[in-house]
């Protein structure tokens, strides 16, 4: 009897090791999109990615070539209009004071600041000083 035990032992330890199946840890399912076809399907491979990356690199370079021009261009389109707001206020201050200096250059206002010098406008009209040369002098 102890034959039949161990022969009846050993096949169900032998159906056990049929019945178990390595169990992998399963995988996250990945979203069937665009992408995950173009990268699992094996459109690009590694090999045809490191061949393109001189050319991604040199397109990354021109874009942000291409971003800072632009900051620079609008960092100068700014100054442009700084510079117009500057002169547009330096050519009112130009305007207002020729207008002042014209006002103050008027014979009553020059006649009004000699006043308080101390000197005034004659009310007299002008003499002609003549001057009789000798004939003997010479």
């Amino acid at each position: 009897m102890t034959n039949r035990l161990r022969t009846e032992i050993q096949e169900e330890e032998l159906e056990a090791e049929e019945l178990i199946v390595e169990e992998k840890p399963r995988k996250r399912e990945i979203p069937d999109n665009f992408f995950t076809q173009l990268f699992t399907k094996r459109f690009i491979t590694s090999e045809k990615a490191t061949n393109a990356l001189p050319f991604v690199l040199y397109v990354a370079l021109l874009g942000m070539i291409y971003i800072g021009n632009m900051h620079l261009a609008e960092k100068n389109i700014r100054d442009i209009d700084d510079l117009t707001k500057e002169v547009k206020e330096r050519s009112w201050d130009f305007k207002t004071t020729k207008a002042d200096m014209a006002f103050k250059s008027t014979l009553t206002e020059v006649a009004k600041r000699a006043d308080t010098l101390g000197v005034r406008q004659s009310i007299e009209p002008p003499k002609k000083i003549t001057v009789k040369e000798d004939k003997d002098e010479n």
